[in-house]
């Protein structure tokens, strides 16, 4: 079989290839596997009620019925949807802005690869621009998206050691560099991989180099504000008409539905839409459909705020004790938990790598996610890049202490070799 170059580079294996393969390995062929790897939500019970009585009724309706499964819906998205989502921004917020500031896509990954290739790579002119990650790791998703190589740049972090084996990344501003290449700034908030939540005056700061450098800020809110508001701490939700705002679905509970959501200037959401034509034609109706009346009513952010959330912070509490209790005296640190769905740690002076710690749990039936996968754009031989591994604490928690037990298991084999 002879591939484009496209081809070659779409279909060869990758960080997030491997990810989405075990993630579908173990949630629906193996189900003996110990599932601590992708970002698959965990159940929710009130929150699953709350779409099956909305599908229920969609169901019961013909006219929304057909609406559903017989009517393309605009490329944009569906028009109410929109006009929903931003009188909620409005009034929420205070946001300045309108349905023509809204986009709706399949799935936020999709819309990343619009973004990120209408913003970099090769330009018209024949220079190559890039997008800047001020603060790697940052989300194994981005590495492979873009259609010319070398997409995206990458500032490494400032780390700070904090007490009981915690520690926390920060953006290094001194080491922050934007040149005449940057066409774009973008960090995701809470942090996947590590559940790290950039402070309100380091989202201010990186908007306002973002500005004064004509380049947009894109803030990827799959895991944060407004919703689904998995964050356990008081960060402020941040809009302007600089900054590209991608929300999602998934982690409400349905990541099933594939939507995505774009809050941008309008300029940028013609040109998105444009595009969206192209690849998706149009967007899908059942994310909306579940999801209208909780926007409309406002229920989203409170069912965000006072279920998922708690939800949540109580299971990173719970893993966080439990991976004491099972790594002991061995040099481990861990991530502050300041959102997410996911632990981050650190075994400074791992002897082994963190592919082959992947390999030797998934030989005994755990699933995680090397850390080197996400340390995208960051260049040199940096060994912390070995070090680290991204753990879900999503799942059942009789399933998750066991695969702590066993991770301790092969964390303490690795370092007596």
């Amino acid at each position: 079989m002879k591939l484009s170059k496209f081809g070659e580079k779409f279909s060869s294996q990758s960080g997030i290839v491997e990810l989405m393969g075990d993630l579908g390995t173990a949630l629906n062929e193996n189900p003996d596997m110990i599932f601590m790897g992708g970002g698959n939500p965990g159940r929710i019970a009130e929150v699953e009620q709350v779409f099956r009585a909305r599908l229920e009724t969609v169901l019961a309706d013909p006219a929304q019925l057909h609406s559903l499964m017989g009517v393309y819906q605009s490329p944009q998205g569906d028009k109410h949807f929109l006009e929903q989502i931003a009188g909620l921004l409005r009034q929420q917020f205070g946001w300045d802005l309108s349905a023509r500031n809204i986009a709706v896509s399949n799935g936020s990954q999709s819309a990343f690869f619009v973004l990120y290739n209408m913003f970099a790579g090769e330009m018209a002119d024949g220079s190559q621009r890039t997008i800047h990650l001020p603060l790697a790791p940052e989300y194994i998703g981005y590495r492979d998206i873009g259609l010319s190589d070398n997409l995206f740049t990458a500032t490494r972090p400032e780390i700070e050691l904090l007490d009981d084996n915690l520690f926390k990344y920060h953006v290094d501003f001194s080491r922050l560099a934007i040149d005449q290449q940057t066409a774009a700034l973008c960090v995701s908030r809470p942090t996947n991989p590590t559940g790290n939540v950039l402070t309100d005056g380091e989202i201010e700061q990186l908007d306002a180099i973002a500005s004064a450098h004509d380049i947009p800020f894109i803030l990827d809110g799959a895991y944060g504000l407004p919703f689904p508001s998995i964050i356990f701490n008081d960060a402020k939700p941040h809009w302007n008409s600089n900054t590209i705002l991608v929300l999602s679905l998934s982690k409400l509970g349905l990541p099933g539905v594939r939507t995505g959501i774009i809050v941008a200037s309008e300029e940028l959401i013609q040109a998105y839409t444009r595009a969206n034509t192209i690849v998706s034609l149009a967007c899908g109706n059942l994310g909306p459909a579940l999801a209208r009346e909780l926007v409309s009513s406002g229920e989203i952010l409170s069912l965000s705020r006072n279920t998922i959330a708690p939800f949540y912070r109580q299971r990173a509490e719970q893993t966080v004790q439990w991976f004491r209790e099972a790594l002991g005296d061995l040099p481990f640190r861990i991530h502050r938990p300041e959102g997410a769905i996911f632990l981050w740690l650190w075994f400074e002076g791992l002897p082994i790598s963190s592919q082959t710690l992947y390999e030797r749990l998934k030989a005994r039936g755990v699933l995680i996610v090397p850390g080197h996968n996400f340390f995208t754009g960051i260049s040199g031989d940096w060994r912390h890049q070995q070090e680290c591994i991204r753990v879900s604490y999503a799942q059942d928690g009789a399933v998750v202490k066991a695969g702590i037990d066993i991770i301790g298991e092969e964390v303490a084999r690795a370092f007596q070799e």
